[in-house]
């Protein structure tokens, strides 16, 4: 497999256990948001169920991450997540901390940590601003936020909320100004996006808006589109 960078601004899909995006349909997901890709060359990364994270990896030409992993090594761990197996597997990232799939401060740090002995690019999720100011402190690559009471609502946080994204921009330039903010929660659209890059976000982290919808391929398009301004 070759490596494939991370750029930005990102587009990062979120399947989770959908059945539309899993097994098969993971795989022909990617390959559409890899058309996508190449004909708006906006980064696009998905992140897949572990069971399916080889098979979608495999051969692919744009970023696959791990939807979580946990700070753990080689050993006596069962059932967990090693972030040295995911990269393995042919992932670039790995998120951390979805609204979903929570951890405590300590472990976001430890987590964050492990990820990067890893070579993984991080992308912790968090739920305000003030979150996002104490996770800066942990370097991740990025950090997503997402006010959990508007996924999947088809509202945009950017519109709803504008300021918890241009308050955890600011809170995250001050503690660590290399940390990448994405925007998530409720973006469907090119004109959610274009709200969110206004606000200072670099990337956006979507899931059913695309997943769910009838097309895959137009509703990554238009959001790709309108990350292009």
């Amino acid at each position: 497999m070759s490596v494939v960078i991370v750029k930005y601004p990102l587009i990062i899909v979120n399947l989770k256990t959908y059945e539309e995006a899993m097994g098969q349909k993971a795989i022909e997901f990617t390959r559409n948001a890899e058309k996508v890709y190449e004909k708006t060359g906006v980064s696009i990364a998905v992140a897949a169920q572990a069971v399916d994270l080889w098979a979608v990896a495999e051969g692919c030409e744009i970023p696959v991450f791990a939807q979580h992993v946990d700070p753990v090594t080689y050993g006596k761990y069962t059932g967990h997540i090693l972030p040295e197996a995911v990269a393995e597997a042919g992932c670039e990232g790995t998120l951390l901390n979805h609204s979903e799939r929570q951890i405590q401060l300590d472990v976001i740090e430890a987590s964050v940590e492990r990820a990067k002995e890893a070579d993984l690019v991080t992308v912790v999720c968090v739920d305000t601003p003030e979150k996002a100011g104490q996770v800066a402190a942990f370097k991740p690559d990025a950090i997503a936020i997402e006010p959990p009471e508007l996924i999947g609502t088809g509202i945009p946080v950017s519109k709803a909320k504008p300021e918890v994204v241009s308050d955890s921009v600011e809170a995250v330039r001050r503690v660590n100004p290399g940390v990448k903010v994405l925007c998530g929660a409720g973006i469907t659209n090119g004109e959610d996006v274009r709200a969110a890059m206004k606000l200072g976000a670099e990337g956006i982290l979507v899931a059913s808006g695309v997943v769910k919808a009838e097309d895959q391929y137009k509703a990554l398009l238009d959001l790709a589109r309108g990350m292009q301004g």
